[in-house]
């Protein structure tokens, strides 16, 4: 069994099959062995997110998100954290009005915008310090961003480390599954069968799914 390391893209696996579904109480600890057996044996998880802030439509979902992070710490996962930026931004219309009553209407609209910021980053640097200091003999990476594709690259030409991509997401990149040694989806019934127990404890005391999770 080779020694594996899992890096996960928290915003691309959430975004591409945990949103709306039954399986946000994810445990990975259960899942990658699963998935990857019976050739890899798992040394580390690494999991890269930035904090949502709090939103009045959902005024508790940072809470929510920091209850996950601390379960998912509680079975030894490492969490990498990013962070979100904020802006007001003046942005072009796709569709200028441009009919009665509003001939000559605006053309642009002040936005919020909201941009995670060093997750990708976060997630690039650790591969490729694992690379360098050879901490495993294979690197997978949960994610459908091509914008990981150099670091994957160069872990691979230059460290020699076998990278391999599970995709949480629905349709495949083009450009990553040319460029790493092994490519496969990554699955909903495994997904499924990989739930957190409604309880776990770490050294603060008890953690408890969030309702409606």
């Amino acid at each position: 069994m080779k020694k594996t390391n899992v890096y996960v893209d928290g915003f691309n696996l959430y975004y591409g099959l945990l949103k709306g579904s039954a399986d946000k109480w994810l445990d990975l600890q259960k899942l990658f062995p699963q998935v990857l057996a019976p050739t890899n044996q798992i040394v580390e998880i690494k999991y890269f997110t930035a904090l949502v802030d709090s939103d009045p439509s959902d005024p508790n979902r940072t809470q929510r998100q920091e209850t996950y992070l601390r379960a998912l710490r509680a079975t030894g996962v490492v969490v990498y954290k990013g962070m979100f930026l904020t802006s007001n931004v003046r942005m072009k219309l796709v569709t200028p009005c441009t009919n009665p009553p509003c001939v000559n209407g605006p053309r642009f609209a002040l936005v919020r915008k909201r941009e995670e910021k060093g997750s990708d980053v976060n997630l690039a640097v650790q591969l490729l310090v694992d690379a360098f200091e050879k901490a495993c003999e294979v690197a997978v990476v949960v994610s459908n961003d091509t914008d990981l594709a150099m670091p994957i690259e160069i872990a691979r030409l230059k460290y020699g480390l076998t990278v391999g991509i599970l995709n949480p997401q629905k349709k495949p990149s083009g450009y990553l599954p040319r460029i790493v040694d092994f490519y496969q989806p990554l699955r909903r019934g495994p997904v499924s069968a990989s739930h957190l127990p409604q309880t776990l404890n770490d050294a603060y005391g008890t953690i408890t799914k969030p309702p409606g999770w």
